[in-house]
Formats: structure tokens, sequence, C-alpha cells
């Protein structure tokens, strides 16, 4: 709003039209030097003016009493005026205020359409306006009040505004009252997003977004804003939901990643972090983005990491990191998993896992999701036909960092849970378990016992804690006990335990080798029968995929 700021900010007019400022708003002050009027002669000496007989005066004629008045202003003018307070009787007045310079404004613009110099000043007060509502994010006592007047339904219609730069405002304030910053109660945000969405705010954001020429910086400037709002409001995953369906934001979100830039502007690496949350955040939200090509389309997108990697701490890093999330969401779905495959997504990750650098563990974490859960199968089958077997093993028997050993055996369980018995895939991936003298199961067995040495110490410290808990004390904590299980290596011991029991159950060479090495230690099959015990008590019925898992784990334990 440069050509507002420029004309009106600075002066404003009164009913005749004089401008009520004494300076004109375009000249710099002059320095004062302290002396006004031409200098004084040479031999001129102050003690020779004339004191005045009835002390009226007080130099260039003004009276003594003013000028004291005057010292006394000078004296207390900084600093002593009461700091305003800001409470339900301020807000009251404010919105009383900021109504009527909307009002003012959508009159003076009906009214004069094609004289825009006629409504300027208008929309430089409500330009004003709305940035003074700032101060209310520091007040989050007052949302709810400030959602009961129907201020936010006014804020709201803003975006709707002629003027793209009085929307844009409004998008800020919205982002700066919504933000996690601000030290709002639950249900004091609450209160006032959900007077936004009531107001439609989601579908006014997204037609912003089709308006807005990211060409200008004011308008680059209010994407971001717009995004910001969109980070804010998903945090709560139902909101985040209604945004995926509500709106035309997930395809608008799939066009702006794909834009070509060079390098990756900081909307881009934002729109694809958005992308990112509303996957996450929504079953239905993934549903509705593979339907509109989604895991294609980020295919062909992660395509170009495959061997070159982005800029170390750069928006381009952080845009690509974004894109390998939302196409995780994805592969978790079966129908994901199907657009995956018809992608060739597997052969992707597969080159990834063998010449990329950046993205390697992604497309190896990308692979194990894709591999997983009920569906999970002809992405099995397709790994073991591109000879991927090879690479994994590969990997497998190298060192590697703790999430792409936890990542790898995630991999083998699915091979080994979803190929179909007696196939040719099947018996190939056994045949790699087999090979070298069982040089795989033997790594497998030394894994277990690191992870568990890891485990052991933080169940005892919990086994004393719990002696201090009541019964229902321990079933409040049992979940952030499990979690510090987990966080020590649990997850990474039962899954190389549902690992070696399959080994177990399909070739009698494997178990010989397992319960041989288990011996070494004193222990035996009945380690892994525990832990699989422990899971199958962990999962619930009522969900299909925890079912299935439940089925196959009572299976595996007959063999122990």
């Amino acid at each position: 709003m440069t050509s507002i700021d420029e004309l009106f900010k600075a002066a404003k007019l009164d009913g005749s039209g004089d401008v009520k400022s004494g300076k004109s708003p375009m000249v710099e002050d002059e320095e004062d030097d302290g002396e006004a009027g031409p200098e004084l002669p040479p031999d001129f000496d102050a003690e020779d003016i004339p004191d005045d007989e009835e002390g009226r005066f007080f130099g260039g004629g003004m009276e003594r009493q003013t000028a004291q008045a005057m010292q006394y202003i000078d004296q207390h003018e900084e600093g002593e005026a009461e700091p305003e307070k800001f409470d339900v009787a301020w807000l009251r007045r404010f919105a009383l205020s900021f109504e009527k310079k909307i009002s003012k404004n959508a009159e003076l613009r009906g009214k004069f359409e094609n004289e825009p110099q006629k409504f300027m000043a208008s929309e430089a007060d409500l330009d004003n306006e709305i940035k003074e509502l700032s101060i209310l994010s520091e007040h989050p006592e007052l949302y709810s009040e400030f959602a009961s007047m129907g201020c936010v339904g006014s804020l709201i219609s803003l975006l709707s505004h002629e003027n793209a730069d009085i929307a844009i405002d409004a998008i800020q304030i919205i982002s700066e009252l919504t933000d996690e910053d601000v030290e709002a109660e639950q249900e004091q945000w609450d209160v006032l997003v959900n007077a936004m969405l009531d107001a439609d705010l989601i579908e006014l954001l997204s037609q912003n977004l089709s308006r807005l020429d990211e060409g200008s910086e004011a308008d680059r400037a209010g994407v971001y804003y717009v995004l910001g709002v969109l980070e804010n409001l998903a945090s709560q995953s139902s909101i985040a939901e209604r945004i995926g369906q509500e709106s035309g934001m997930l395809q608008w979100l799939l066009t702006r990643v794909q834009q070509k830039e060079r390098p990756v502007s900081q909307n881009q690496q934002y729109s694809a972090e958005i992308l990112a949350i509303l996957l996450q955040s929504s079953s239905k939200n993934r549903e509705k983005f593979i339907s509109l090509d989604g895991v294609d389309a980020l295919l062909q997108l992660l395509s170009q990491y495959r061997k070159r990697d982005p800029e170390k701490d750069s928006d381009e890093e952080e845009y690509a990191e974004n894109l390998f999330d939302c196409l995780i969401c994805l592969v978790d779905e079966d129908a994901g998993k199907e657009k995956f495959l018809e992608g060739e997504g597997v052969e992707l990750s597969q080159i990834m896992l063998k010449e990329g650098k950046f993205s390697k563990q992604r497309g190896l974490r990308v692979l194990d999701h894709a591999l997983g859960g009920l569906g999970g199968g002809p992405a099995c089958e397709r790994l073991v036909e591109a000879a991927g077997l090879k690479t994994v093993f590969s990997m497998f028997m190298r060192k590697q960092e703790h999430q792409i050993i936890e990542h790898l055996l995630g991999i083998f369980a699915s091979l080994l849970r979803l190929l179909p018995g007696g196939s040719a895939a099947r018996i190939r991936t056994l045949a790699k378990f087999m090979e070298k003298d069982y040089e795989k199961i033997e790594k497998l067995i030394k894994m277990r016992r690191e992870y568990a040495s890891r485990v052991t110490p933080v169940e005892e410290a919990i086994a004393k804690e719990r002696k201090s808990y009541t019964e229902e004390e321990q079933e409040i904590m049992a979940a952030e006990w499990l979690s510090r299980r987990f966080d020590a290596g649990l997850f990474s011991v039962q899954l190389i335990d549902v690992i070696l029991a399959w080994l177990v159950a399909e070739d009698d060479g494997a178990k010989r080798k397992i319960v041989s090495l288990l011996a070494d230690r004193d222990e035996t099959l009945s380690l892994i029968h525990s832990t699989l015990k422990e899971q199958i008590e962990g999962l619930v019925e009522d969900d299909p995929g925890q079912k299935d898992h439940k089925e196959m784990l009572e299976t595996l334990l007959q063999f122990l």
C-alpha cells in the first residue's frame, strides 16, 4: 500500500479539507541548533535587556506564566503518561472504532468506485487499525470477548477486500493471533479459531492464494502469511483435515511444490512443509492427495535427488526432506502403495540405496513403509524381482547407524511376513539368511544382545519406580515407561525376535544355529517367546491390521 501510505498516513484531513498537521509530511524537520531568529550583534549583551516592569513578558513576547507552564510540560512529557490498560473496556472501544473504519471504507469505495483518491484516506485508516490489532496477541484472555463481539467475522471478511494489501495485513494479524508462541489457553485459542472457521477462513485463505502473484514482493509475503496461518490451524488434526477436505488447498500445494525454482524459495519449502503436516494429520487428506496423482508427482520431484544432494542447511534440503515425509505418509495407505508400484517407486528407492547420499536413508525409510502393513505384499515381491535383496542385505552386513538398521529390520520382517509361502521370492529371501554359514543370523543375535544391554538398565530403573506408585498411578505411567523402553532399543529387539522366530519356523538348519548361538550365553528360545508374548498383549483386536499381526505372532509362538 505504498501509494496510500505516501499520500495519507502522515497528514489527516479535517472536514473542510485543511491539513490538520502544521507540518508538511514531505519535508524533514530542520536541525534545531537551540537559537531561533537572526544572530545577535557581537556587542549585544543579554544583561542590557531592560527589565519588564510588569513582568508580563518573558523573552519573545511570551508571558512568564505561560513559559513556566511550557517548561513544566517539557520536563514531564516523557514517561509520565499513564500506560493504556488493555482490558474489556479497551477492546470494546477498539471494536467500535474497527467496525466504523470498515464501514466507512466500504461506503466510500461503493460511492466513489472510479475515484480512488476519495477513498484512499479511509483505506489508510483501516490499514492502521488492522495493524493495531497485533496488541491482542499479547492479551489472549480477551479472545473470547473479541469473538463474541463479532469482530472476528469482520476481520475475516477483510480477506475478500478489493485491495489485496488490506487482505494481506488481515492475514498477517490472523497469523499472529493464532501463533503457537501466543500464551493462550487451549480454550481461548479454540474460541477464537472456531469463530474464524465459522466465518469461512479456510475458503478465503484459498481464494487469496489464487489471487496473489509471487512476482510481487508484497504478494510473496502474503503467501507466506497464508502458509503461516495454515500451519497454526493444522496443529489440531481435525482442522488439518478440514483444510484438506473443504478447499482446493491440497491441489494448490501440489502445484506450488512442483514449480521449477533455482534456488528453492522459502515459500516453496514452506508449501512442502504444510503439505507434509496436512498428510500426516489425516487419512482422508492422504486419500484425496493420492487421487490427485500426488504419489507420481512426488516420485518425479524426488528422482532428482537419487544421486544429487541438496546444499546442506538450505531451503532446498528442508524442501526435499518434507517431500520424503509426504511420500512416506502416502505409501502407508494401500492406495498409495499401488501408485508407488505403478510409478516404479521400488526401483527409484533401490537406486537411492546404491548411489545416493542424502537420499539413501530417506529412500530406505520410504521402502520400509511401502513394504509394511497388510497391503505391502506386492511391494515385497517387486523388491525381490528388482534384485533388491542383494542391496538391503549388503547394507545390513556393513556398519550402519541405528535408524538405518531399524528400517532394514523392518524390511526383513515384512518380507518374511508377506511373501507367499513356497514362492520363489520367499525361497530367495530365506536363502539370503542361510548363505555363508548363517552369517546374517549371527549378526542378528549379536545385535539383539547389544540392544538388550541398553534396554535392561532402563527396565530395572522402571521396576524400582513402579514400587512407589499405586496400581492406578502405574496405569497412568504405563505409556511413558513403554516409550522409555522403545527409546532405549526395545523396538529393535522386538523386530529381531520376530525375524528369528520366522527363521526358526521356516528352516531346521536356521533353528539349530539360533539355538546354538543363544546357548553361548545360557539363553534359550524362551527369550524370544517372552518378547513375542509381550507384543501380543499390547495389540488391539479391533484394528484389522493389529488383529492380523496378533494372529501371526500367536502362530510363531507355537514354533518356539
